[in-house]
């Protein structure tokens, strides 16, 4: 099981990294808080003060075309915030 999926990159986890040494994934929702913080140590080689973790389910979504209305759904994910040690931080950009 990959337990993360990917990272967040927007400006509200930008700002959290600079301030509070924070930094957010997409994981996989059956993986609990160990799991995510024995995976963030492993891949980033940092240490994990804590890990706070969110379900977020599906919206429902509608549009209106010639064919009629078509009714959807957006995809359920678990979203990790993950708070480092003073000193560690993890770079996103340094691949590009």
């Amino acid at each position: 099981m990959e337990i993360l999926l990917k990272p967040l990159v927007t400006e509200k986890m930008t700002e959290l990294s600079e301030k509070l040494n924070r930094v957010g994934f997409v994981v996989d929702r059956r993986a609990t808080k160990i799991d995510i913080k024995r995976a963030v140590e492993k891949m980033y080689s940092v240490k994990v003060v804590s890990v706070n973790t969110m379900n977020y389910q599906g919206k429902t979504k509608s549009r209106f075309t010639k064919a009629g209305a078509i009714n959807g759904r957006t995809v359920s994910f678990k979203k990790a915030i993950i708070t480092l040690v003073e000193g560690d931080n993890i770079d996103f950009y340094s691949n590009i």
